[in-house]
């Protein structure tokens, strides 16, 4: 299973979620962070909290860093990608309103299930996510739908903070976000990289 050092996350980057959560579209990357301490693989339970009456799913496309990147172009961000991930940006809805600041509301354990490692295709434009929930698909955008790119979200991301290997940075999310009930079985798929997930109450 996928330990990153940190996990990097990219909000708003899809325009169709964006306006379904009444935000605007940001005018360069929106970042934040989920603590390492989320991440758990296929199979294991996401255990809603007691603390949050709205659970919602974000099936996302993660990149894995298979190398150092500190203040790099698009091109440099390009090579220094290592592996490919499904990545399930769990998120307490409630409290990411009631906060105004994400951390609680996207930093319990169990909120970061990560698929198995896949290799990146050449042209990453053409990564699709599809979200399934108790088999029905509920989300399914490609990488091209987004409003920045990969290489420009690495570029970017690594201009503030030195990205090293093995960490994870999620691209986003696309509409079709919704609540988790207990009981649910959601799985994210990207490329090759699945990730299963059943919820449980606390």
């Amino acid at each position: 299973m996928i330990r990153p050092g940190k996990i990097v996350c990219v909000g708003r980057n899809y325009r169709d979620h964006a306006k379904e959560l009444g935000n605007e579209v940001p005018k360069e990357p929106l970042i934040f962070l989920k603590p390492p301490s989320s991440v758990i693989g296929t199979g294991d339970a996401i255990v809603l909290p007691r603390a949050s009456s709205q659970v919602e799913y974000e099936g996302e496309i993660g990149i894995v860093l298979g190398r150092t990147l500190r203040k790099g172009s698009e091109q440099e961000a390009l090579g220094a990608i290592g592996w490919v991930v499904a990545l399930n940006d769990v998120t307490a809805r409630d409290l990411q309103r009631r906060d105004g600041q994400w951390t609680r509301a996207k930093g319990f354990d169990t909120f970061c299930p990560i698929g198995n490692p896949v290799p990146a295709p050449t042209d990453l434009r053409t990564l699709t996510v599809t979200t399934r929930v108790n088999n029905t698909i509920r989300q399914q955008a490609t990488a091209e739908e987004m409003v920045f790119s990969i290489p420009l979200l690495l570029e970017f991301i690594s201009h503030i903070m030195t990205l090293e290997p093995g960490d994870v940075v999620a691209t986003g999310t696309p509409a079709g976000v919704g609540k988790l009930e207990s009981g649910d079985t959601v799985e994210i798929e990207v490329g090759g990289s699945i990730v299963r997930n059943v919820a449980r109450g606390e």
